[in-house]
């Protein structure tokens, strides 16, 4: 008894880690006594338990599977311009014919989409944009949660990204759907998307090996 009462004291959650449930909770009770008097299967199930929470690690910025999704999200949207994949763009800019006006057709149909939806319902998506981003805010940076911190260095770009697609969809509304004019506010659009997601992978590298640093070695 006075073994567990150290270990509750220690902080240390049913999997022996921080983030686990305490071990006052009664599924905890049992999972622990399990392990203290189960022999070999009492040790198997403590076992599962260190499993589980090492591939799903809370601590994000040290979780390899966190940046495989940072960069894969940041290729993707320097991919897909306004929704229109960019081999296609390089396609139509060479041979032009059928393939500038299909380019032409996808373009006025996902930016008139887009346009729609921010018309009809662009009111709500800023509010709920901005309580979601003031949540993660908060939870990560007042209540130093990891995990809200690396949701909102990762969602706060794509809400900037979505804003400039917005305002390229205008111009392109407006009178640039067409030829060459199109054509370069693709490119523009592409180059500035790559700007934007090297400049956040970059802060979030910084952030997260200074959010590492700060656990591999405490005050």
């Amino acid at each position: 008894m006075e073994r567990w009462a150290a270990w509750d004291l220690a902080g240390k959650g049913a999997c022996d880690y921080a983030p686990c449930l305490p071990w006052k909770a009664q599924a905890a009770q049992a999972v622990k006594w399990r392990g203290w008097g189960g022999g070999k299967h009492g040790a198997q199930a403590l076992d599962w338990y260190k499993i589980v929470f090492e591939l799903i690690d809370l601590r994000s910025f040290s979780n390899l599977w966190y940046w495989i999704m940072l960069g894969v999200v940041w290729s993707m949207a320097s991919h897909w311009v306004l929704g229109v994949p960019f081999d296609m763009i390089v396609r139509a800019r060479r041979h032009g014919g059928q393939t500038q006006q299909d380019l032409e057709t996808l373009v006025r149909i996902n930016t008139q989409r887009m346009l729609f939806i921010t018309r009809t319902a662009g009111l709500w998506l800023v509010t709920v944009g901005c309580f979601v981003i003031s949540v993660l805010a908060v939870l990560g940076f007042w209540y130093g949660i990891e995990f809200s911190q690396a949701l909102l260095l990762l969602l706060f770009p794509l809400m900037l990204l979505f804003a400039l697609s917005l305002r390229q969809a205008r111009l392109i509304e407006a009178g640039a759907g067409q030829g060459e004019a199109l054509h370069q506010r693709l490119r523009r659009h592409r180059f500035g998307t790559q700007v934007l997601g090297m400049v956040a992978i970059f802060i979030t590298s910084l952030f997260g090996m200074w959010q590492n640093m700060q656990i591999g070695f405490p005050h």
